[in-house]
């Protein structure tokens, strides 16, 4: 067989799809891959009824439907403090998933470096891989997850090309606060470079924390490509859609990578989700509060079961700490990966393995989610409580 390049073999598949397959096995609750399992909102899913029906159903223009685009440009430009030119600013993408990849094949030539933090979702150091760059993990230090700037400010000094920031942070919760964004910013105007982020998470985050755009920073417009997804934030994560926000310099490059990666995005789809994006604040309002309630009940639960756990500021993961199991006689060479296994079969609830997200030999987290009804928390909480009784 001809030799396969060798590129893809420096990473595996997603882990956290593999715990996905793993949990279906066995029937496990599947706290691995996070999309919630609440339906989308009723007036999105009349307009897919619609579209279904009248359409469109062809081809709509490569970069993004229209009317769509106008709708995220408007939404978004609220958000960054600035109006956004749908025409020039934004390119509709497959999901977020190639909104980073457009980023990076735009921004990177082979050979360039990319700054990534650690722990980080396991698709920034691939796509950094398959552009041909060289990913600098900068860590993140549990359980507050605080950076060092001045590594940051080494790897410019390296020449890196770029610096990604998922804020909020999956899959440790962080939310970046103002003054680390204006550091991070600061550094890429000196250098000359670009902040990609993933800001997926923008409407789940937590009291007293803030989300900040990058992109409304001073001066950072012009050095951001904001990467985002309607999936999460309104529970369609089978629709693929992404976008990706950025100068017209960027974005008409982005725009011929997109093209030739995807063609475009499903016309139906985005016809029915510009319903959700003219949504006024009170859907987000009751979103940030319908998470604030399933992260304390979650959190609670933890807690009974005996489990050590960060307090994520956002998103609807949180990483526990399994050290003590580890430690155990009957885990002995374990690592975070086979417990997981183990805990699908043995426990019925299914996790992601900390060592998947951290670039440093870290090997005593796993991650949660709990994007979940609370019937299935319940159940969820009721099986862990029972884990230590299981070990014993």
């Amino acid at each position: 067989m001809p030799q396969l390049r060798e590129r893809v073999g420096t990473f595996t598949d997603s882990v956290i799809r593999r715990m996905t397959r793993i949990s279906n096995r066995y029937g496990a609750i599947n706290l691995s891959q996070g999309f919630p399992d609440s339906d989308p909102p009723r007036p999105i899913m009349d307009a897919l009824a619609k579209a279904a029906y009248e359409g469109p159903h062809q081809y709509s223009i490569t970069y993004g439907a229209q009317n769509f685009r106008q709708a995220l440009a408007e939404k978004q430009g609220r958000a960054i403090g600035r109006a956004i030119d749908p025409e020039t600013e934004i390119v509709v993408t497959c999901g977020s998933t190639e909104a980073m990849m457009c980023a990076m094949m735009t921004v990177c030539n082979p050979g360039d470096k990319v700054m990534v933090f650690s722990p980080f979702y396991e698709n920034y150091g691939a796509d950094a891989i398959l552009s041909g760059a060289e990913p600098i993990y900068i860590p993140q230090v549990p359980p507050e997850y605080d950076f060092d700037s001045t590594l940051i400010e080494d790897g410019f000094r390296q020449g890196a090309k770029a610096i990604v920031v998922c804020n909020p942070s999956n899959p440790c919760g962080k939310v970046f606060t103002r003054e680390e964004l204006l550091t991070i910013g600061r550094l890429t105007v000196q250098y000359d470079a670009y902040v990609i982020t993933d800001e997926v998470y923008e409407h789940m985050v937590y009291v007293p924390y803030h989300h900040t755009c990058m992109a409304a920073l001073p001066g950072m417009f012009d050095h951001t490509i904001t990467c985002n997804s309607l999936s999460k934030t309104y529970s369609i994560t089978g629709w693929r859609l992404g976008y990706l926000i950025g100068p017209a310099e960027v974005v008409e490059n982005a725009k011929k990578v997109h093209d030739f990666l995807t063609v475009g995005a499903a016309a139906p789809l985005q016809e029915a989700a510009t319903v959700g994006l003219r949504f006024d604040q009170s859907y987000y309002d009751d979103l940030r509060e319908t998470y604030t309630r399933k992260r304390d009940y979650f959190l609670a639960g933890l807690d009974r079961a005996g489990l050590k756990h960060n307090v994520p500021q956002g998103t609807y993961f949180v990483m526990v700490d399994i050290q003590e199991f580890l430690d155990m006689p009957m885990f002995a060479g374990f690592t975070d990966l086979q417990f997981c296994e183990w805990m699908i079969e043995h426990v019925g609830v299914a996790a992601v393995p900390g060592s998947s997200f951290f670039r440093e030999p870290v090997n005593h987290y796993i991650r949660f989610h709990f994007a979940r009804e609370e019937a299935v928390l319940e159940e969820a909480i009721r099986r862990l409580c029972r884990m230590k009784e299981i070990v014993r």
